[in-house]
């Protein structure tokens, strides 16, 4: 029984001290009411998983009995009448014991901590002892304190003085040890800035210091919410700030933020609003105002605006104009407003925007960059997706509630983010949606977007494309499934074609984030073509010394990156809900407008179904079996604009005929086509009832043509710009084209049946000819003079004629393994010549090329010309040996020089001092290489695509003289000391690099003052002699022994590990690596030890105060050929130079001290 009476004793003392325990945290929540100031809006970035719930927005912290029923009660209603959570303790405190776990916790979920130190606030050990805590806060924490001298002086407060001397005497009296703590804690708040309150007839109202301290209170939760939320957004920060900077420019009223919906514009404008709201006087965030304006009126809205702004209530303007009083009203009013989702320049002028006071903003969002231009925006910013991380970090949050995908789910989730290709709307759409679903139901979900995409996200979208007139629509719909990626310029041409004002109602469809436009991934051979395409320049303009200062230079750097070639290009999400909208339109396939599914392609085509509505038919057929075709099948298709059968890039042994006939000679084309591309085309010739006067495009790659059409018939094609019919293995002829006068591109590659060609010369626009592999042709040909790029590569022309002369357009002339073995000096006199490839073949004389005039009054214009003499010799004995032209080779401009395998060719003289690209692995009988220094220093180094890249190869060079070796030694340390000029100077960004590569067995000793043998090297920095900071720049030579290279399968990779040291033994290591892209083709072997010369701008370095550096280097065997393990290339021998480049310099640069 006694047992029984303790266990109830026990269970009644357990569930008393449980009761204790919860009593203080509900008082604590009892307290959390109104949560913000300003209107949220709808975010596509969530909080990561390691936010931290704050509770309290202030704690309050008094002497009860000095102040609870006077000062403090005003203030704590002021503070709760204005929204803010104010934790106030309602007890006297008087424990004489620790501070309670329940006020701890309150201070620590605090912004902000109020303390106000009244007569007798020192002598409660309870409010020191909150007091000590509040300011381990803010030493540990950053916790804001905010201090209020209540009827006492600060200096008694910082200095122990008055009645707070008494206090803690009488504390130390009784012994606490927590006295010095509650001294150093006090002593501390009372230098801090507060307010002085006197009181007395000389001092302001209390209710006036109240009102300063509410007001500031709320500044500072502003910036703080500000700071805190948008820290944990994820990739928000760097765009946030960039429009912050854009607001505070001088000038700068109006902003806007342009892009596509979902991108993230009206999360960017909250945050910017949010921390910027402090600052004026009178703020609002007018959320979807199209949408608004729609349900209650233009003057509605306003309405509401000057009525929050003016903090007067039921404003009611009825006419367009704001008049009197309310201008001047404005006027006197410095405001933020954000006017969010404009789609009509009108809405922004209606809300009286002109007539806010002086320094006020205005933030505009909007998917359309025409609205903002129209609508007065001083400054426009593009917002930009996220990156690859931040998407995938986003992603996880929502799908996950985590930074990170589970292990499990990774790489599904990096299929989803690329999906999305990075739209933080999606990216929540999707995640949320997948939130604790399973690996299948991912797949599923995976395998519907490709077809169909995501509801939510699409029904966003679409919001743009219902506000296109019909022919925008249109447009925008044939862009989506015909003619993504293709390039912008066919683009325009093909749809000029359709539509009046085309290209207008492209920019149009590119304002609203319909389309973009984007660089072409293009290889090298495109480059050549499309950059011969461009007007020629003045080689003056092209002169670095033109440029006195960075902003002229960053203008022709972007002039000539809108050269590059650029397509059209389209989210996928914007794709799929084009398609969507195609789909949407009729159940049967035939009754739609554009077809693309293959199996819905297939049951047209197989059965007949065509009708008028088809306008373009789109087949990836890769994805069908064999398919017959009747003659009459585009026979109801009168509307058909675009015919594109095609198999997709890399396919493989899938890329063979599968659309077949049945014994007929044609099959019937509707006139209206535009586009026909038509891989494997199953008939000898086009059809005699088809007129192609409207066709633009004409490509059939690897079709059973045999001839385009009769001889006999005159065809009108004046749209004509580009034939394609590369592999047509039965083409034998190609007929008349005299009325194909806007024909820029003819393509014949491939096709060795081809045996004559008609005269090309009357085709005033044609720009680019390809006969590649046309080994049948043995006649040059009849080109008009604006002819750009001919590539005659394995033909069978022996002769490169007089008639040469008269292509004065020509940039790009291609011969490599052609018969050519003549050529006429006439050649000379083309001068626009670029690139000029006669790689394997027997030319032994080649002419001599004379400088241009421009050029030589023009030294160091940039003119691309590149020279290719690969000559295969099988006895090269018999070969007379070749000398290059010194004339050729004193070119300026000159780019890209390719003669490895020369085995006659003894030697290259005045070659310009800063080549990019010479090759001349193999060139067994160089004896003798020099480069000129003329006018050298008014020569600086110019990087297209942004690259200063630099490859030497003089590997098996055998022959060289030491003269020969010494001066490439000294041309690549004079590019070396370039690129560092280049790197100090920041006027070029991008890559900056050497490698150079000769036969030798020793480094110079004059170049590089810092060896060793083997592969690692030790030296001591130079102290700094500057009278400011320094770079250190590293300069590397190797001696490597390369007869193994031919066992490795793709690129010789030097690393270089380096780790520099300072005085006080802390270091830092780095890594650097160079590639060299190995030329199997020519079945390269390297014989012996060579000498490498390295650098990169990766070997550039801050001096903080190093002493000492040490180096590693090796070439690994990442890539070799079999099974059998190959070692990697030992390293002989080790050679550095150190530069030593001043910051605060301009002056010239030194060999070997760079005072910059």
């Amino acid at each position: 029984m006694m047992l029984l009476i303790i266990l109830v004793i026990l269970l009644l003392v357990f569930l008393l001290q449980k009761y204790e325990k919860e009593r203080s945290p509900a008082k604590e929540s009892s307290h959390c009411v109104s949560r913000s100031l300003v209107p949220q809006s709808d975010n596509p970035y969530p909080l990561t998983s390691s936010s931290y719930q704050v509770k309290h927005q202030v704690f309050l912290s008094f002497r009860g009995e000095d102040v609870r029923l006077n000062f403090t009660s005003h203030l704590l209603k002021a503070l709760k009448d204005t929204g803010i959570n104010v934790f106030f303790d309602e007890e006297t405190l008087e424990r004489g014991k620790q501070l309670s776990q329940a006020l701890s916790r309150a201070i620590a979920a605090s912004n902000i901590s109020i303390i106000i130190l009244s007569l007798d606030y020192a002598s409660s050990k309870s409010c020191l002892a909150e007091l000590s805590d509040i300011m381990d806060y803010k030493r540990t924490q950053g916790h804001t304190v905010l201090p209020i001298f209540y009827h006492v002086d600060p200096s008694h407060v910082r200095n122990l003085g008055g009645s707070f001397k008494t206090s803690f005497d009488d504390h130390e009296s009784k012994r606490l040890r927590q006295v010095q703590r509650w001294k150093a804690a006090f002593v501390e708040v009372g230098k801090l800035k507060g307010w002085h309150i006197e009181g007395g007839k000389f001092d302001r109202p209390e209710t006036e210091y109240i009102k300063d301290i509410v007001e500031y209170v709320i500044k500072m939760l502003m910036s703080s919410k500000s700071r805190h939320v948008y820290e944990e957004l994820v990739g928000i920060g760097y765009q946030k700030d960039a429009i912050s900077r854009l607001i505070e420019q001088e000038g700068s009223r109006v902003i806007g933020l342009w892009g596509m919906g979902g991108i993230g514009k009206t999360t960017l404008a909250d945050a910017v609003y949010k921390e910027m709201s402090p600052n004026f006087e009178s703020c609002w965030f007018l959320q979807n105002v199209s949408e608004k304006i729609k349900k209650q009126g233009k003057e509605s809205l306003r309405n509401d605006l000057l009525s929050k702004l003016l903090n007067e209530k039921d404003i009611r303007i009825d006419t367009p104009l704001i008049g009197y009083p309310y201008q001047e009203r404005l006027n006197n009013k410095k405001v933020l407003v954000v006017l969010d989702d404009v789609s009509h320049q009108d809405q922004i002028t209606i809300m009286g925007v002109r007539h806010f006071g002086d320094g006020s903003k205005i933030i505009v969002t909007s998917r359309d960059r025409k609205v903002l231009e129209n609508g007065e925006a001083d400054q426009i910013y593009e917002v930009k997706k996220l990156n690859e991380i931040d998407s995938l970090q986003l992603f996880s949050t929502c799908a996950f509630k985590q930074s990170n995908p589970d292990a499990d789910f990774r790489d599904l989730s990096i299929r989803f983010v690329e999906y999305t290709q990075y739209n933080p709307l999606a990216l929540k759409v999707l995640g949320s949606q997948l939130y604790k679903r399973s690996r299948e139901y991912w797949k599923s979900e995976m395998d519907k977007l490709k077809e169909y995409g995501q509801p939510e996200i699409s029904n966003i979208l679409k919001r743009s494309f219902d506000g296109l007139d019909e022919q925008e629509k249109n447009i925008f719909l044939d862009i989506a499934i015909f003619l993504k990626g293709e390039l912008k310029e066919n683009v325009e041409k093909i749809l000029s074609s359709c539509y009046n004002g085309a290209k207008s109602s492209i920019r149009n469809l590119i304002d609203k984030c319909l389309l973009d436009i984007t660089p072409l991934p293009i290889s090298l051979r495109d480059i050549l073509e499309i950059r011969s395409k461009f007007p020629k320049r003045k080689a003056e303009e092209m002169l670095i010394a033109s440029f006195p200062d960075r902003g002229a230079l960053d203008d022709r750097r972007n002039s000539l990156l809108d050269e590059i070639p650029r397509c059209i290009s389209m989210h996928d999400m914007l794709e799929l809900m084009g398609k969507d909208i195609v789909h949407q339109e009729s159940r049967a396939p035939g009754m739609r407008s554009r077809l693309w599914n293959p199996n819905e392609v297939k049951q047209v085509l197989k059965n007949n179904k065509g009708t008028e509505f088809i306008e373009g038919i789109k087949l990836d057929m890769s994805q069908i079996d064999k398919l017959r075709l009747c003659s009459s099948v585009f026979e109801n298709m009168f509307n058909l604009k675009y015919i594109h059968f095609y198999f997709p890039p890399f396919i493989g042994k899938q890329r063979k005929k599968k659309l077949h006939v049945d014994q007929i000679g044609d099959v019937s084309l509707p006139d209206e086509l535009r586009l026909l591309c038509w891989e494997y085309y199953p008939f000898r010739s086009l059809s005699s009832s088809f007129d192609p006067k409207n066709l633009v495009v004409l490509k059939l790659p690897h079709g059973d043509m045999e001839q385009l059409w009769n001889e006999d018939d005159h065809q009108d094609l004046i749209n004509l710009r580009k034939i394609v019919l590369s592999n047509c293995k039965n083409l034998k002829k190609i007929p008349n084209l005299l009325g194909a006068i806007n024909l820029e591109i003819l393509c014949f590659n491939g096709c060795n049946s081809l045996v004559e060609l008609p005269g090309f010369s009357d085709l005033a626009s044609l720009k680019t000819l390809q006969l590649h592999g046309c080994y049948n042709l043995t006649k040059f040909p009849e080109l008009p003079n604006d002819v750009s790029f001919l590539d005659l590569a394995e033909t069978g022309i022996e002769e490169v004629p007089d008639s040469i002369e008269h292509i004065a357009g020509l940039e790009t002339l291609l011969l490599a393994k052609s018969k050519i073995n003549n050529v006429s000096c006439n050649i000379s006199k083309l001068e626009c010549l670029r690139y000029l490839d006669f790689s394997h073949c027997l030319v032994a004389e080649f002419p001599e090329i004379l400088r241009r005039p421009e050029l030589e009054r023009a030294e160091g214009a940039t003119y691309a010309f590149s020279l290719s003499l690969d000559f295969p010799l099988p006895d090269w004995r018999k070969v007379p040996v070749v000398h290059v032209p010194p004339k050729i080779l004193k070119f300026k401009s000159l780019e890209y020089l390719k003669m490895d395998h020369c085995e006659s060719l003894k030697l290259l003289s005045e070659l310009p001092p800063y080549l990019r690209y010479l090759d001349a692995h193999g060139c067994k009988s160089l004896e003798k290489v020099s480069f000129t220094d003329r006018n050298q220093d008014q020569y600086e180094l110019y990087s297209f695509y942004g690259k200063d890249e630099f490859f030497m190869i003089f590997s098996d060079c055998f022959s060289l003289n030491q003269v020969s070796i010494k001066n490439i030694e000294a041309n690549a340390m004079q590019k070396i000391e370039s690129l560092v000029k280049k790197w100090r100077c920041k006027y070029d960004y991008g890559p900056k690099s050497l490698f150079c590569c000769f036969p030798g067995s020793e480094i110079s000793a004059s170049k590089f003052e810092y060896q060793r043998m083997n592969s690692s090297l030790k030296l001591q920095i130079t102290p700094n002699e500057f009278s400011g900071s320094r770079f250190l720049s590293f300069a590397i030579c190797l001696v490597v022994d390369l007869k193994y290279c031919h066992k490795y399968n793709k690129d010789l990779r030097c690393i270089c590990e380096y780790q520099l040291t300072a005085f006080d033994g802390c270091y830092e290591k780095f890594e650097c690596e160079w590639g060299y892209k190995l030329d199997f083709e020519l079945h390269r072997k390297y014989m012996g030890d060579h000498v490498l010369i390295l650098f990169s701008d990766k070997m550039i370095k801050k001096d903080d105060d190093y002493v000492e550096a040490s180096f590693e280097f090796y070439i690994n065997k990442c890539y070799y050929k079999g099974d059998a393990e190959v070692d990697d290339i030992k390293v002989k021998k080790c050679g550095v130079h150190v530069y030593y480049v001043a910051e605060n310099n301009k002056g010239p640069i030194s060999p070997y001290t760079m005072q910059m």
